[in-house]
């Protein structure tokens, strides 16, 4: 039978060709040329009629490849292929143009490879072509051309930076490290099983296959996938970024266990890779030992537990991975509107403010509202795109303007501007760049707008460093998944959400009348409070005692200097009246500050709590806390913690942290806290030197900077109780009862 079946085969097959035409020579299916056009390389290819050229197959390498430019290739045609998925293609003729970058060489030797396929479903192999291309009749660089030469250079390494960012593969990933797959013992009965997907890449959601071999498997909670239209499948849940599984173990017959996984998936740029299986021995510890928790590897510390409680901060990073973006965008809208109310946003209301009441004449109601959107927009587009840097980088933007220098210069900006109020003096530009500028844009209201525009560039960066739960889910998210743009958006929309009262204010500072003595009081006012913002930026980088004194300086100074002890006159309003008796408790509050100097610090915010009747100091209670500096010294308070079965806690600190004070000044000193603490070490790691120390010791547990608080039992961390920014000290106990 197979005898007569296959001379049978051969006939149909040359009837076939013969209907459909003799298949050309590679040569003549895809005709190539290469020649030398003043200053340019161009290849040229005459495709045959129902024949097509791959763009991607295309590559070009020279002997003198730092003579050529970045090649330029028409736009191609996308195909549905059945090899590659949606493909670039070229039909008829196609031209790729090379510039050539001035230098020594007489000749260039090119190679290029292509690859093309004929309608009727055959493919050719890799062809590649050599050419040699004189180019010694190209004049010699002069200084004009050395100069191009460089800006090319500088253009090409402009691009590579680009490419980080955003990496574009030209060509698939091997499987494994498209999908890097690991799997690890968590509990002595539970494993821990986790893929790290390359940006570009996606897998199936129901090509998912474990097993377990010595063991049975119990319930795996999978986490839901995307929904992608897929060309092959229609419409398909898909996972990217990190998926982790914790998987739990029972009737478990043998320590020595195998896991098996089968997974399928494909890169973004069109190709599926076949179905991949992973076998991978392990050793369980016996029931109970503390070998069971004793790993501190980096893929457990850094894992998403899926099937147990989440920390607010996974909790916004899962929300990012939800298919409705209007609600996405609305809860980081949301995020920001609470934002608005914590210290980090508060310094911005007298710097805005201040701005638009300096401003010389009327401020109209719509001056000052576009003032203030101008201010919020470089605001938000600031924090939006150090945001999306940050997750990319691991590295913090706002984190690395938190330098002595860099407060020291803003603080002192802020004091002449302080100042300016007081009516000093007043700012303006050079009346030379001043014309330039009325010339330029004939109003002047565009120069009072870029530097509103720079003052909100320079607060998102330098005033308000904060790290709250939507910052850090949304930098998590862009770090897993390399989204930047819906990370980046929602960054945005946060950040606009944050600015909404700031543009309310704006709108109602306007409203303040613009004559008399009414105004200067208020000038006088904005410009205490633009002190108040220097010694709020500087005193993270002084000694507390300066800082305190720097405090009672200023409220028991500003009320004098605004007249409060000047005589009310015979007939005095009931608005000055109420005025002079706030001013006097400001003042007398001042002078308890400087109690608290004379006596070598204290509490501010409670002047006289730490004096007994007696007149003897009160001890004041904290949490004493072990300094650590390296992931080693976690790694030593970790194993010592799991001989004497004790909690881990640890806290990210840094001088320049507001919101971490908040946490000394509120939390750490409370006595509850401090009870609860008794059988738990603490840990502080003070990362205010940002050195690479630091930032290896946040990057193993994806802080992004402080403040941040996690717990460890048995050497593992219990992310699910993770606190990202401020908590007050019921929250703090209710996140401590849990790991106990």
């Amino acid at each position: 039978m197979k005898r007569l079946l296959l001379p049978l085969f051969l006939l149909l097959l040359s009837t076939f060709t013969q209907a459909q035409g003799e298949l050309l020579p590679a040569d003549k299916a895809f005709a190539f040329k290469a020649k030398v056009v003043n200053d340019e390389i161009v290849l040229s290819w005459d495709i045959a009629k129902d024949y097509y050229l791959y763009k991607e197959k295309i590559k070009i390498s020279s002997d003198y490849s730092d003579q050529l430019g970045v090649a330029k290739f028409p736009p191609a045609k996308i195909k549905n292929d059945e090899f590659f998925g949606k493909i670039g293609v070229y039909r008829n003729t196609v031209d790729v143009k090379i510039p050539i970058l001035r230098g020594n060489a007489n000749s260039l030797l090119l190679n290029v490879t292509f690859q093309g396929c004929a309608d009727l479903g055959v493919c050719y192999p890799p062809i590649t072509k050599t050419a040699a291309l004189d180019i010694s009749a190209m004049q010699r660089p002069s200084l004009v051309d050395n100069a191009f030469e460089l800006f090319s250079k500088a253009k090409q390494s402009a691009q590579s930076i680009v490419e980080k960012i955003t990496p574009i593969s030209d060509e698939p990933l091997p499987a494994d490290e498209a999908f890097k797959f690991s799997v690890d013992v968590f509990e002595s009965n539970t494993l821990l099983v986790a893929w790290d997907i390359h940006p570009e890449y996606y897998l199936y959601h129901d090509k998912f296959f474990i097993d377990v071999k010595g063991a049975e498997i119990g319930k795996v909670d999978f986490p839901k996938g995307k929904i992608k239209d897929d060309p092959l499948f229609g419409k398909v849940q898909i996972h990217k970024g990190r998926l982790v599984l914790e998987v739990p173990l029972r009737n478990i017959k043998s320590q020595n266990i195998s896991f098996i996984a089968k997974y399928q998936g494909c890169w973004t740029g069109g190709i599926c890779y076949p179905p991949q299986e992973k076998k991978v021995d392990l050793v369980l510890p016996i029931q109970g030992s503390s070998n069971a928790t004793s790993t501190t590897s980096d893929a457990i510390q850094s894992a998403l537990q899926p099937n147990v409680e989440l920390n607010e901060t996974d909790q916004i990073a899962a929300l990012l991975q939800q298919d409705n973006l209007f609600w996405v965008l609305m809860s980081f809208f949301g995020f920001g509107l609470l934002l608005s109310l914590t210290p980090c946003v508060f310094p911005m209301i007298p710097i805005l403010s201040g701005i638009i009441v300096g401003q010389k004449g009327e401020i109209t109601t719509r001056k000052a509202l576009i003032m203030s959107i101008v201010f919020v927009l470089a605001m938000s587009v600031t924090y939006s795109m150090a945001g999306v840097l940050a997750g990319y980088f691991g590295e913090n933007l706002q984190v690395l303007f938190q330098t002595p220098w860099i407060l020291a210069v803003f603080s002192l900006i802020f004091v002449a501007l302080a100042f300016s109020m007081f009516g000093y003096y007043e700012i303006q530009l050079p009346a030379g760049l001043q014309n330039k500028i009325t010339n330029i844009s004939n109003n002047q209201e565009g120069g009072h707008l870029i530097g509103v525009a720079i003052m909100g560039f320079l607060s998102a960066l330098i005033v308000g460093p904060c790290v709250a739960p939507p910052l850090a889910g949304a930098l998590i998210y862009i770090g897993q998944t390399g989204d930047a743009l819906l990370g980046g958006l929602s960054l945005f929309v946060m950040s606009l959400g944050m600015g909404a009262p700031l543009i309310l204010i704006g709108a109602g500072v306007s409203k303040l009348p613009r004559a008399g003595g009414w105004m200067d009081n208020v000038k006088y006012i904005f410009g205490i409070l633009m002190l108040a913002v220097a010694i709020w930026l500087i005193e993270r980088v002084i000694p507390s005692i300066a800082s305190l004194a720097l405090w009672a300086a200023i409220f028991s100074i500003a009320p004098i200097a605004m007249g409060v002890l000047n005589k009310l006159g015979d007939t005095p309003s009931a608005w000055i009246r109420i005025f002079k008796a706030i001013g006097l408790l400001v003042m007398f509050y001042g002078i308890l500050l400087w109690g608290l100097v004379a006596r070598g610090g204290g509490d501010m915010l409670a002047p006289l709590s730490g004096w007994g009747t007696s007149g003897t100091q009160v001890a004041q209670v904290h949490i004493q806390f072990e300094k650590i500096k390296s992931i080693e010294d976690l790694d030593q308070a970790l194993v010592r913690s799991q001989k004497n079965n004790q909690i881990v806690m640890l806290d990210f600190y840094a001088d320049w942290c507001i919101s971490c004070k908040e946490l000394e000044r509120f939390v750490f000193s409370n006595n509850s806290v401090v009870d609860a603490m008794k059988n738990v070490i603490a840990l502080q790691a003070d990362v205010t030197a940002n050195d690479a120390v630091d930032k290896a010791l946040m990057t193993k547990f994806n802080i992004i900077g402080p403040p941040g608080i996690l717990f460890f039992k048995n050497g593992i961390e219990h992310r699910g109780q993770r606190i990202v920014g401020e908590i007050n000290a019921q929250g703090y106990l209710e996140h401590l009862n849990k790991v106990k």
